[in-house]
């Protein structure tokens, strides 16, 4: 017999407008299985036990008066939110012990049609101190761990939300990515994550967009759960710097679930431009063993060279130090943030406005001749990741930051290109390495091109199903 987390975020839409399934049930199950299981995986920094459940209420309430066709898309279906955004009322803490006692009085945007889409918001998921780094272990909550091996890191910097997911104490999360931090824990927890393209969600009311790298985006156990998620909070705001182009009138990213892709033709590199980075043999197989698939599904696959300049990452160190540098800390509270990110604000605050524009406009350079490189292109393969999942305390293992960044960007040599060029970009869990752990694909495509990966995606799904292949934690 099926228990709740085993239907799809879909299913349980469904079977909540039909009245076979109750929110307040749904909502409770998760709560239970959280309260049991957390301490494990380090998914949630807070739980909201009485928002969720009477958000669930209200929900509930809403089924037995409304006619089916009249119900949101989400109502009554737990969404977990990511601890780096907020929400009105709820505790966000950013992953740093500096911020335990901080509470947002505004929704983000992407939150605030999250409401009308009658989600139900269960807690905030774990995240890396300011979601700096490409693992989640911080000081105020337990590391989050992937469910395939409690040894390993979930990675980051939506580490918690992959985690939840992974382990059946979500159906989907909603997380953000400003160098691979969708992409990179899908991998790690076996999941589909979507990067969307810049522009795609708003970051309104009061997050800049500043040079767009990050995007907010879903993690979910199948392509139809993350295209349902994506479809809510798809929005742009006025203000917006950017914004993606939007579907024709009438569709959405669920349809495109259904409909074949058509014939394209897809590019591939699995060469890092991250010097000293080499990419693992079961990354490689895995790799390889996508672009087979890919061709017997009668696509060209076709070899290029690294579209991007070698020195890219250089001037992306510079922008994501300023960045690091933004968030407001007082003198004299710095001692209290984690090693990393002191280094990374040391290092952004001696950083110039010239040297800043600089930066910023090598990365746009830079862009525009990745970007001419793949515009023959319908979608551009590439790993995930350089490594499978690492264990705990792999990257700060001998306290040096410099050391730790280093070996951040090895492991992730392949992500943050495309938060460079603001191309949508997915994970795709097709392949389980030797020792049982997830390793993902990634695809990228054109910027506005999310229907596209969506349907490859989905005809991947189809021709290799991964939603059936679970950890033994899901079971519990």
């Amino acid at each position: 017999m099926s228990e709740i987390h085993d239907f799809t975020a879909v299913e349980q839409a469904e079977l909540i407008s039909r009245r076979e399934l109750s929110p307040v049930e749904i909502t409770d199950h998760y709560l239970d299985r959280i309260d049991r299981l957390n301490h494990e995986v380090g998914a949630f920094i807070t739980v909201a036990p009485e928002l969720a459940r009477e958000q669930a209420l209200t929900a509930e309430k809403r089924v037995l008066s409304d006619t089916p066709e009249l119900l949101p898309p989400l109502l009554g279906v737990s969404v977990p939110l990511k601890d780096l955004d907020m929400v009105a009322g709820m505790t966000c803490t950013w992953g740093s012990a500096l911020f335990t006692e901080h509470v947002p009085e505004l929704d983000e945007a992407f939150v605030a049609e999250l409401r009308l889409a009658g989600a139900v918001f269960t807690g905030k998921t774990n995240t890396p101190e300011f979601g700096a780094s490409c693992y989640t272990e911080n000081d105020i909550a337990p590391p989050a761990r992937t469910p395939w091996d409690l040894t390993r890191s979930a990675g980051g910097s939506s580490g918690g939300a992959a985690a939840a997911v992974a382990a059946g104490l979500a159906p989907l999360a909603q997380g953000s990515d400003g160098g691979g931090s969708i992409r990179i824990p899908a991998s790690a927890c076996g999941l589909f994550g979507i990067k969307p393209s810049r522009g795609r969600v708003s970051a309104a009311p009061a997050r800049p967009d500043l040079i767009g790298l990050s995007a907010t985006g879903p993690l979910a156990r199948t392509v139809a759960d993350a295209a349902l998620l994506l479809d809510v909070i798809a929005i742009s705001r006025p203000g917006d710097y950017y914004s993606a182009p939007p579907l024709p009138e009438g569709d959405s990213f669920l349809a495109h679930t259904g409909r074949a892709p058509g014939r394209l033709r897809i590019a591939r590199f699995a060469a890092p431009n991250v010097e000293g980075a080499t990419v693992h043999p079961d990354v490689l197989v895995a790799y390889e063993n996508a672009a087979l698939l890919l061709a017997d599904l009668g696509h060209d696959v076709e070899e290029i060279d690294h579209p991007f300049d070698a020195g890219l990452l250089d001037h992306f160190e510079v922008v994501w130090t300023v960045l690091a540098a933004r968030t407001p800390v007082a003198p004299s509270d710095e001692s209290g943030l984690r090693p990393l990110t002191r280094w990374l604000r040391e290092k952004g605050r001696s950083v110039s406005a010239t040297e800043y524009l600089d930066a910023t406009t090598r990365l746009q350079s830079a862009n525009r001749a990745a970007l001419s490189a793949m515009a023959p292109y319908d979608a551009v393969l590439t790993p995930t990741l350089g490594l499978p999942p690492v264990p705990i305390g792999h990257f700060d293992a001998d306290g040096d930051p410099r050391a730790e960044f280093a070996r951040m960007t090895e492991f992730t040599p392949f992500t943050s290109m495309f938060n460079i060029s603001g191309q949508p970009a997915v994970s795709v869990p097709l392949h389980t390495g030797p020792e049982g752990l997830p390793i993902g694909i990634q695809l990228a495509g054109r910027i506005g091109g999310e229907g596209t990966l969506i349907s490859l995606s989905a005809q991947l799904e189809s021709a290799r199903p991964w939603s059936d292949r679970k950890p033994e934690i899901w079971f519990r």
